[in-house]
Order: C-alpha cells, then sequence, then structure tokens
C-alpha cells in the first residue's frame, strides 16, 4: 500500500500498575527493547509511538507487529526482554490493534491520541504477559 493512502497517528500506551522494579518497554523490529523503564513503586508507565492507518484499516510502523491477514499488534517486553538481565522474567505482553473501533481511527487521524490503558498485573501478583485486553481505549488530548 502506497504511504500516501497511510496517516499518522499518535498511540499512548498507558500500563497501569506494573510490577514495581521490573523493566518494560516496546518492541521495534524482532528483538529490539525500545524506550525501556520501570515503576518503582507501582506507579503507571506510558510509552508514546507513531503508527501509520490506512483504511481497511491497516497499520504500519516499526512497532506494528502482523499474525495472518489482519492481525496486527503490539509487544511490550518485559523484564529479560526488556533489557533487564537480572530479572526473574522474560515475557511480552501483546496489544491487538486490528480491532480498535473505527470511530477512535478516524478521530486519531484528526489529531487526538489514541490512548489504551492496559493492566500491568497480573492476577498471580507477576507481570502480565500474553494477549491483554486493555481496559479502554480512548481519545486524550
Amino acid at each position: 500500500m502506497a504511504r500516501a493512502d497511510q496517516t499518522e497517528i499518535r498511540m499512548r500506551i498507558v500500563i497501569e500498575k506494573p510490577v514495581p522494579g521490573v523493566m518494560l518497554s516496546l518492541q521495534e523490529g524482532d528483538d529490539k527493547p525500545l524506550d525501556p523503564k520501570a515503576s518503582k513503586n507501582g506507579e503507571a508507565l506510558v510509552f508514546e509511538l507513531g503508527l501509520r492507518v490506512a483504511d481497511g484499516p491497516k497499520f504500519f510502523g516499526p512497532q506494528v507487529r502482523r499474525e495472518g491477514p489482519t492481525r496486527r499488534f503490539i509487544y511490550i517486553r518485559i523484564g529479560q526482554s526488556a533489557g533487564q538481565h537480572a530479572s526473574a522474567w522474560s515475557r511480552r505482553m501483546k496489544l491487538d490493534i486490528h480491532d480498535i473501533a473505527a470511530a477512535l481511527l478516524e478521530r486519531a487521524k484528526k489529531g487526538g491520541v489514541l490512548q489504551g490503558t492496559l493492566s500491568g498485573t497480573g492476577k498471580d501478583g507477576t507481570p502480565a504477559c500474553a494477549t491483554i485486553k486493555p481496559i479502554a481505549w480512548k481519545i486524550a488530548p
């Protein structure tokens, strides 16, 4: 798809209640941690990124991963995967983006920030991993 048919949007991923001291990062490419950070006391972590959207919707960008013809997602790396070599964990969260409501994408194309809020701690008290359902998607200033 021609880049001229794609619209750049801003995305913010807010991870509430991350496990204190455990590093998280976005994933760029197959193995590169991007913007690693850890929460000291369980305060929320925020990741900002740009991506491109085309009709369909179709998603493009260095953090966009693909699975099959339609599934698109963003990985959030945890512990060792995020560059924290002494961590007890080496995991990833998978945040699906292919099923974001079209109305939200349209508002993001007009300049709003598409914000997804996730829980960073699993039911067992360890870092959340695997496919994570957002608590909420919204358009933020």
